[in-house]
């Protein structure tokens, strides 16, 4: 079905409406970007700073394999943070968007509600249930499950918890939006056709509700795989991520210059990760869309 065109009021608005939005994103947005691209060939002086001498070294630094180790973990935690967020958040917001109307509102608020609170603080508070002699450990113990408290934090394990908690939100949101839109006649439907439960899923209510699905994917994803709170005070130094890395050499380093070559190539791995996305996503359109 064509889209409807936009109403003759709206066509008509004039172009320069638009102005103060690009105003704003090339002054505070495209400017201090390109400085930044220009910094990744700059090199670094002998205390740090920034000597305007050309350059190409800086991405050739990160051929280095612990470079790409460190690119593989981050890709490896987004994708794992990605796929659980998915998981936890599609029948969360399934139920969401199918209770009644007056109930809808708060069970929202009680999504949004961790937005209220510092990230900073909600990630010492997973510090707190986490730790040795946390929460968690002591509640294992006192039910007899465990013996001896288990090494929650400082794990793998932690930074996924702590990535999974944080981000959830933005996948549960766009999916909200997306089942909420879904017919259930459609749903109904299939089921007078006969489909199991997973046919129904499958072939009805993922396809339809796709554009939710990447979207959520898209706002998981890129914040994820760019984190640098979270592995630093869940995981210590053994999940160190890519923006581990960038705060490290722009703070610790003060190699300008290298952190502004690995800001970069995250980008582009992001744009690259986001593309693919997309492209994969279009190419397998549910048998519904479209008609």
């Amino acid at each position: 079905m064509p889209p409807r065109p936009l109403p003759s009021r709206f066509s008509s608005l004039p172009g320069w409406l638009a102005v103060p939005g690009l105003l704003w994103m090339s002054v505070f947005f495209l400017v201090p970007l390109g400085l930044v691209f220009a910094i990744s060939f700059a090199s670094r002086g002998t205390y740090g700073g920034i000597v305007w001498e050309f350059t190409p070294s800086n991405y050739l630094d990160l051929l280095h394999p612990l470079y790409g180790k460190i690119l593989g973990q981050s890709m490896w935690y987004a994708t794992v943070t990605t796929a659980l967020c998915f998981v936890l958040g599609f029948p969360l917001a399934y139920v969401i968007a199918r209770s009644p109307v007056r109930w809808q509102p708060l069970l929202l608020l009680l999504v949004m509600l961790p937005f209220w609170t510092n990230f900073l603080v909600r990630t010492y508070a997973w510090m707190i249930l986490l730790r040795h002699d946390g929460l968690i450990n002591r509640f294992l113990m006192a039910l007899g499950v465990v013996d001896a408290p288990l090494e929650l934090l400082y794990t793998p394990a932690a930074v996924v918890i702590g990535l999974v908690y944080g981000y959830l939100p933005f996948m549960v949101l766009p999916l909200y939006v997306a089942v909420e839109r879904l017919d259930p006649l459609l749903v109904e439907a299939a089921w007078d056709l006969y489909a199991s439960r997973w046919a129904v899923l499958t072939h009805v209510i993922l396809p339809l509700t796709k554009p939710g699905i990447v979207g959520g994917c898209i706002l998981v994803f890129i914040p994820s795989i760019g984190s640098f709170i979270t592995p630093d005070l869940l995981g210590g130094a053994r999940s160190m991520m890519i923006g581990n890395l960038i705060q490290h050499e722009y703070l610790v380093v003060r190699d300008w210059p290298l952190g502004s070559a690995v800001s970069f190539v995250l980008m582009a791995v992001v744009m690259t990760a986001v593309v693919l996305y997309y492209r994969s996503a279009s190419r397998t359109d549910g048998p519904l869309e479209g008609r």
